[in-house]
């Protein structure tokens, strides 16, 4: 039940989302020649497709993976064929990303296409529980296909601004020149579009944080183990924390949606996490999960910034894995 409402939630954002995009043609319609909402409506399918083509390269560079074959990682291939099996999905190809960083992180553009990566960092940190169960959080954005979602979602802000920024330079050009009174129309679409560009990456980054509670839920529902992944939420949070240089958390701060726990955020996010170790042993058991679960409580500053992030605050998050128990 509560992961049928969170794809409800999802399905309603992304009809949102186009709805807004859909009115911000109109508008446009209604003040320009009919032909211009084709050009923008082109565009976006053709930044969509293209997204779609090189995104996948893009990551493959920019978290530095390189495949391995089950003879290189036996026991990582035998948790991910398992793990696949039990979600009812092809078996993704299994990658190493060689960042200091630990992290796991699935994309592709289809369920037979998509990939699944963990860096060297995370699999020395982790439990064979904890990997296992990062790796069914992984393997249910690929079931769920939210990779897909977001990565079509992400083209509507772009549009947004894109047209915010032709519609006004167009006014401004317009009102040195003779069309002064076409000036003011461009500029009236391109304040709609500004602001249409700042709702809809808010609603983008909504739906960034539900995908992560979702496969949260999908991790938890695979492995029958949600104090396992969130033992392994803490320890990479604390991974992250301590992650030398400062450069390469610099570096990585445009990859933060590929991320299972932000790395921008890690520091403050350790320290609100630290609560759920009562005994102080590095880890968070089924016990300490419940206890957290039931006391902890995320500020009205950590809901504000949660707001701008593509993440959930680690303590929401934690405290919804208490859920599952």
């Amino acid at each position: 039940m509560r992961t049928a409402w969170l794809k409800i939630r999802m399905g309603m954002c992304v009809v949102l989302l186009f709805a807004v995009i859909y009115a911000l043609l109109i508008v446009i319609a209604t003040f320009t020649w009919a032909g211009t909402p084709l050009i923008y409506a082109l565009l976006a399918f053709v930044m969509v497709g293209i997204q779609f083509f090189i995104g996948p390269k893009i990551v493959e560079r920019s978290m530095r993976v390189r495949y391995v074959t089950e003879q290189e990682q036996p026991e990582l291939h035998r948790m991910v064929t398992e793990l696949a099996m039990k979600a009812g999905i092809p078996k993704p190809r299994v990658g190493i990303s060689e960042i200091a960083i630990p992290n796991a992180f699935a994309f592709g553009t289809s369920k037979k296409k998509a990939r699944v990566c963990v860096t060297r960092r995370l699999m020395e940190m982790l439990s064979r529980d904890e990997l296992e169960a990062v790796l069914g959080h992984e393997l249910s954005h690929i079931k769920h296909q939210d990779m897909v979602v977001i990565t079509a979602l992400s083209v509507i802000p772009m549009i947004c601004y894109f047209i915010y920024f032709s519609f006004f330079w167009s006014g401004i050009f317009g009102g040195m020149g003779r069309s002064r009174d076409g000036a003011l129309p461009m500029m009236a679409i391109a304040l709609i579009a500004f602001v249409v560009y700042f709702i809809s990456n808010l609603i983008v980054l909504y739906v960034s944080r539900i995908r992560e509670y979702y496969a949260d839920a999908g991790s938890a529902e695979l492995t029958r183990k949600p104090q396992a992944l969130a033992s392994a939420l803490y320890k990479m949070i604390y991974g992250s924390a301590g992650a030398k240089p400062e450069k390469v958390k610099k570096e990585m701060e445009s990859m933060r949606a590929f991320f299972a726990a932000d790395p921008v955020t890690a520091r403050r996010d350790l320290k609100d996490l630290r609560a759920a170790d009562l005994n102080k042993d590095g880890k968070i058991d089924e016990y300490e999960l419940r206890a957290f679960a039931e006391r902890a409580r995320a500020s009205r500053a950590d809901r504000l910034m949660e707001i701008f992030s593509t993440h959930p605050t680690p303590v929401s998050r934690v405290k919804k894995l208490g859920e599952y128990l």
